[in-house]
């Protein structure tokens, strides 16, 4: 513990050294600016805390069976224990803690979509290539300072993907979907598009999906 202190400050003064915040810093690494401070105060990083003076209880191999028969069972074998404790407890009944269930079905296997779960349906993203200018645009909406603290513009941007062209921007105060469909039209008469010439690649922000921007794009196909 120990030396897992020493490493964590000594991270902390790196990052801090060029730049970092340090509460940024913590929320980044899960440890409270607190402690970080307190540890610097230090000579002696050694953990003094005695911790617990006997083990957990740990179930009988009968009650172990009674949480997997509960489990299991036609009310709760699609479950999770996060569902089964609290509907156990609207009926009077306590057989275990939800990490007591957890711990017992990661045991036996039986975390994995249980009952009538299924498997989500692993679905690539599809692969963008492009062999010379004008077949994939990449686009995207991000912040831009002001000298107000706490303000910001927004900075729409389109980038040819082969070239590394910027072939569209505009700052707007928000983001919106007009301001979105207005810059393809842009876009697209500058640059002489034909239907279905090029592929948008963007995320799935709600200027990305608007109804506008939609329409726009239908009209180029």
């Amino acid at each position: 513990m120990k030396e897992l202190k020493e490493e964590v400050l000594q991270l902390v003064q790196e990052a801090r050294d060029a730049g970092a915040r340090l509460k940024v810093i913590c929320d980044y690494i899960g440890i409270s600016a607190k402690s970080v401070q307190r540890w610097k105060g230090k000579t002696d990083l050694q953990d003094k805390r005695k911790g617990p003076t006997h083990s957990p209880a740990r179930l009988s191999l009968q009650e172990e069976n009674q949480v997997l028969q509960i489990a299991n069972s036609k009310e709760f074998r699609s479950k999770s224990p996060h569902q089964i404790v609290p509907k156990l407890a609207d009926q009077g009944k306590y057989v275990a803690s939800e990490s007591t269930f957890y711990r017992i079905l990661r045991k036996h296997d039986q975390l994995h979509h249980r009952g009538k779960e299924q498997a989500r349906g692993g679905k690539s993203a599809p692969c963008l290539k492009a062999t010379k200018p004008n077949q994939v645009y990449s686009w995207d909406i991000t912040y831009l300072k002001t000298t107000v603290k706490g303000q910001f513009y927004d900075l729409y941007l389109m980038m040819d993907i082969w070239s590394r062209k910027i072939v569209g921007y505009r700052v707007e105060d928000c983001e919106n979907m007009y301001y979105s469909a207005e810059l393809f039209e842009e876009v697209f008469h500058q640059e002489k598009l034909k239907p279905n010439q090029v592929t948008l690649h963007a995320d799935n922000g709600g200027p990305m999906k608007g109804s506008m921007m939609h329409a726009t794009l239908q009209n180029w196909e």
